[in-house]
């Protein structure tokens, strides 16, 4: 399962791609293909901080509901209000349906998450293959 090169990952199965101070943040493919089909994303709101590795939020699957962890600390500059209609589209490209956008209070939190490489690495560690 290749992983787009330009995120960065976390062990908990987020990406966040980052332009300026703005980093966009969703769930992997990994993570949309275990959970099985999304049925809710629960999301904070714009002015809302997050905190690294902190929940932020859920989603909610017809197998169980997991939390969604911020990568970095930061304010929610956006969220992608079209998932509260259509969280099907995560699994449809998890990639493609971010879900929140955030200020990031410290670049180096950025710096120090998972490359590609690094978190295809780590989910063959964690499922033996």
């Amino acid at each position: 399962m290749a992983c787009p090169a330009h995120l960065r990952y976390t062990q908990e199965h987020e990406w966040i791609a980052l332009e300026g101070k703005i980093g966009t943040v969703g769930i992997t493919d990994y993570a949309q293909s275990t959970l099985g089909d999304i049925v809710f994303v629960d999301l904070p709101k714009v002015g809302d901080p997050v905190t690294a590795n902190q929940t932020f939020g859920s989603v909610e699957s017809v197998k169980a509901v997991s939390d969604l962890y911020s990568p970095v600390s930061g304010t929610v500059t956006e969220i992608n209000a079209e998932l509260a209609t259509t969280p099907d589209k995560v699994n449809e490209d998890a990639y493609a349906a971010w879900m929140i956008k955030v200020e990031l209070a410290d670049q180096a939190q950025y710096d120090g998450l998972l490359s590609a490489a690094d978190y295809e690495a780590f989910i063959a560690e964690e499922t033996g293959k």
